[in-house]
């Protein structure tokens, strides 16, 4: 029994990816000790935020960094930085900016919800939203047309939810920025390569601690010196009513510190995806192969298709009999109007894909 189990919440085999509504991630046991340690002794909270800017900074490659509770609140606290600067009195009158220079400019295929609206984090930190293009469609010159005296930001959102079909890319974006002397933040909350858009001279970054990086729920901005130190002085605004922990910033830490030594766990991810395909290599009415994600990061799921007709039931049936069972199983099932459902062997506790295989069997009466 788990500790969930023991306050009558359902037991969760995570086969869907790291998925803020799922958790995020199971901690590895140096960042639980490193959060355990912490809860138990008392620290300078700015002290510890600068620090951690600092160790941010390094794994990074950026100017600074600063730590958040989480990647929706880096959004939050960005924008409020761009329109708010260091200026107190503008801080303190954050989200209402009227006057200021607040629009914020974004592609119309990545006004996307996450879980929650970008266009509401933007606008919680002060920023009005300026879209651009169509959903599907989107050129330099509608950026550039958009761009006015009012433009504290061009924002570009790196995710899979976002459309990848007819957008600008993040270089174009960052070569606009760098034209027009506009700073540029790309939300890359659950990008696996954390210097990339650094390197690239984006101006701030935003990343999530709890997907990729495998902390606790928390995340970072990292960027430009003097722009960071403007993301720190929103604690004094918009940015107190989610503020970060001092567990949270040192389990983030640990898991930053252990981040770049994950290549054998890769390779064991990998070959727990090979075998659940192996499983049902020769069993008509599946289709199993190996996928890379659809947002092109270096992750590898087992992808199961499913001829309906042949196996006489609908995959949102057998979705649904997935995580109504005991323990509950949720896979990644973006494409199951397709027959199409994703097992993310990152999220799997040991042994957990044998479950899953077993009961997909089951399900489907097959030996």
């Amino acid at each position: 029994m788990n500790i969930y189990q023991k306050y009558g919440l359902k037991q969760i085999i995570n086969a869907s990816g790291k998925m803020t509504a799922l958790g995020g991630s199971a901690l590895n046991s140096m960042v639980a000790r490193a959060m355990f340690e912490a809860a138990q002794d008392y620290v300078d909270m700015q002290e510890l935020t600068i620090k951690a800017g600092k160790i941010i900074a390094e794994m990074t490659t950026a100017e600074d960094g600063c730590p958040t509770v989480g990647a929706a609140a880096g959004i939050v606290i960005s924008t409020a930085a761009l329109i708010a600067g260091e200026n107190l009195t503008l801080i303190e009158r954050l989200p209402y900016s009227e006057g200021l220079s607040n629009e914020i400019i974004i592609q119309k295929g990545h006004l996307i919800n996450f879980g929650a609206s970008i266009a509401q984090m933007i606008r919680l930190g002060g920023g009005r939203v300026v879209e651009v293009g169509q959903v599907n469609h989107v050129k330099k010159d509608h950026i550039l047309e958009s761009i006015s005296e009012k433009t504290a930001a061009i924002f570009y959102v790196k995710s899979h939810h976002a459309a990848k079909k007819g957008m600008l890319s993040t270089s174009e974006i960052i070569e606009i920025g760098r034209e027009k002397n506009i700073p540029v933040i790309i939300d890359a909350a659950a990008e696996e390569d954390i210097k990339e858009y650094i390197q690239n001279g984006a101006n701030l970054v935003i990343y999530s601690g709890g997907k990729a990086i495998g902390g606790p729920t928390s995340g970072f901005i990292c960027g430009e010196k003097e722009l960071v130190e403007a993301c720190r002085l929103q604690y004094l605004g918009v940015g107190r009513a989610m503020k970060v922990g001092k567990e949270q910033i040192m389990g983030l830490i640990a898991a930053l510190e252990i981040y770049y030594d994950r290549v054998e766990t890769k390779q064991e991810e990998l070959q727990k995806a090979k075998w659940i395909v192996e499983q049902f290599k020769n069993i008509q009415g599946i289709t199993a192969s190996i996928i890379q994600d659809e947002a092109g990061r270096e992750i590898y799921r087992a992808q199961l298709k499913f001829d309906e007709k042949k196996l006489k039931i609908s995959t949102d049936e057998i979705i649904n009999k997935l995580e109504m069972g005991e323990p509950s199983i949720f896979t990644r099932n973006y494409y199951a109007n397709l027959g199409i459902i994703s097992i993310d062997p990152r999220t799997l506790l040991s042994g957990q894909e044998k479950i899953i295989v077993n009961r997909i069997k089951e399900i489907l009466n097959i030996q």
